[in-house]
């Protein structure tokens, strides 16, 4: 079995790249899948700033593998030239900042359309993207998201076994969320896998819980996929922080409100990160 990569959203632990980089070294990861830094989406960062950027990744020992980037989440209404001057914008970041992938989505259908009637467009759009990104060294992935094209199973196997060119990443937490089971998602969807997002949810109110802890078979996921040679994977928290925790707490005290609720965010992420090893030692 392969040593897992283990990257993370970062941008959950702080806004700003020096506090990603501490939160990140502190869990011994591989390094971020950067989406957000310093305020700006990863997409709309300057070439002068991703150079900063991967100066102080490199400076910190870290790697970027995969672009959280938010390509491919507008609706099929929305301007797709501006779009997809967006998109070669971010496969420039991605040389710059080292990264071979680039995350992306299959779109919002339009107001009142159905899946099968914006299969077509889809599809037009998606080829325009992966058009794009030939001979960049650059590969897209796609990760199925609730209301999106790609959202289920069915409609991922489509777009992954349809065209060729593009990777899946298996988010277990945004099935649960859309209704759809993980163990059958993932049977469906298991060799054109490239990586994993580590959350899980609970199918009765979509809440976000530390992975093997809702309803995404996420260690019998996580186990599959290492078996199967598998090594990427990225944490992804989205973790309950309530604020005001510690103003309910006497000294010496943990409040119990909620389950799986974080006092801030640098506990929520070291949370979801332990989950993940706790799976791991267990695989």
């Amino acid at each position: 079995m392969n040593k897992p990569e283990i990257y993370a959203f970062s941008d959950e632990a702080s806004p700003f790249l020096a506090e990603q980089i501490k939160a990140m070294l502190r869990n011994h990861l591989t390094g971020p899948e950067l989406r957000g830094v310093d305020g700006q989406s990863i997409s709309d960062l300057s070439f002068e700033k991703a150079r900063e950027i991967r100066r102080m990744l490199d400076d910190a020992g870290q790697k970027v593998r995969s672009l959280g980037s938010p390509i491919g989440k507008i609706s099929l209404a929305d301007d797709f030239a501006d779009h997809l001057d967006k998109l070669k914008h971010t496969v420039e970041l991605a040389h710059i900042l080292g990264a071979g992938r680039i995350r992306m989505f299959s779109f919002y259908p339009k107001e009142g359309q159905t899946p099968e009637d914006a299969r077509g467009q889809v599809f037009d759009w998606l080829g325009a993207m992966l058009d794009a990104c030939e001979g960049s060294g650059v590969l897209l992935c796609h990760e199925n998201e609730k209301g999106i094209y790609g959202d289920n199973a069915v409609r991922c196997f489509d777009l992954l076994t349809t065209e060729k060119r593009l990777l899946g990443i298996f988010d277990p937490a945004n099935y649960v969320q859309s209704g759809q089971d993980t163990l059958e998602a993932w049977e469906m969807l298991k060799d054109r896998i490239d990586y994993l997002h580590i959350k899980d949810a609970f199918f009765a109110d979509g809440r976000v819980v530390p992975a093997g802890c809702g309803d995404g078979h996420v260690p019998e996921i996580v186990k599959d996929f290492l078996a199967r040679g598998g090594t990427a994977m990225t944490v992804e928290p989205h973790l309950t922080v309530f604020a005001g925790l510690k103003a309910l707490e006497r000294d010496g005290e943990r409040s119990t409100v909620g389950n799986y609720t974080y006092e801030n965010a640098d506990a929520a992420f070291d949370a979801a990160c332990g989950a993940l090893r706790k799976i791991l030692e267990e695989a």
